[in-house]
């Protein structure tokens, strides 16, 4: 995975195909956006055509287009995650994440990725990584019974789950800052709100990884922007 990893979010597979041919060749990684419509809303790709469509694809045999091109990171904006994360595991996702808020059942998620997928905190994290997300009201202390178990922690940069272009609140710089100074050794991810402005806040409290929605995708050059970005975070000495 790269430090700066732009994310899409797409009403359909057409859509998602499109968004991901603009980034072939320019970046090694990407996330997709996955929104239900009921933990967090409007539905995008594929509940927008039904959750059973996710589960033909995956026991279908099919993968994640440009497989040969992207590792991908699945942030699952889902209510019971577990129970569609081996789906996106079967099309071809290096890294899951589930926000701890849309769960019961965090324990059943550490436990089945170990049983299951052989997942271990920083074993093979090219094949396979997991996270939690966890929303600005949420405090980090509900991470706490998991840090040994999650390869990174994704914090969101926005109030409002779902939708790319949404304002960003500065609060969550307090709570990296915060939680880096607890757990040095998790890997921190910032999704939502992040461009030119806030990513040099965001690295300075001590974020490894910043996800890029709408910041890249309606830049006005966004091979420009883009390089902007990689330019600042190896300014802030981060690598991957």
């Amino acid at each position: 995975m790269s430090v700066i990893v732009p994310a899409v979010l797409p009403a359909s597979r057409r859509e998602l195909e499109e968004k991901l041919g603009r980034y072939a060749g320019l970046v090694p990684a990407i996330q997709i956006d996955v929104i239900d419509g009921v933990f967090a809303g409007p539905a995008s790709w594929p509940y927008a055509d039904g959750v059973e469509e996710l589960a033909a694809l995956a026991k279908g045999g099919h993968t994640l287009p440009f497989l040969d091109k992207f590792k991908y990171d699945i942030d699952l904006m889902v209510k019971e995650p577990e129970k569609v994360i081996g789906f996106w595991i079967a099309l071809g996702a290096n890294r899951i994440t589930a926000h701890i808020e849309s769960t019961n059942y965090p324990e059943q998620i550490i436990r089945d990725l170990k049983q299951k997928y052989g997942h271990d905190r920083n074993f093979a994290p090219d094949l396979l990584s997991f996270g939690f997300a966890i929303n600005t009201e949420t405090h980090p202390v509900i991470l706490e019974p998991f840090i040994n178990d999650i390869d990174y922690v994704q914090f969101m940069g926005i109030d409002h789950i779902g939708k790319q272009g949404e304002p960003f609140n500065p609060k969550v710089i307090d709570r990296i800052r915060e939680f880096r100074a607890k757990h040095p050794e998790v890997k921190i991810q910032v999704d939502g709100g992040v461009n030119n402005a806030s990513a040099p806040k965001l690295l300075q409290a001590g974020a490894d990884r910043l996800i890029v929605g709408s910041a890249l995708l309606y830049a006005p050059d966004m091979r420009k922007e883009l390089a902007f970005l990689n330019d600042l975070t190896g300014r802030y000495g981060r690598y991957e």
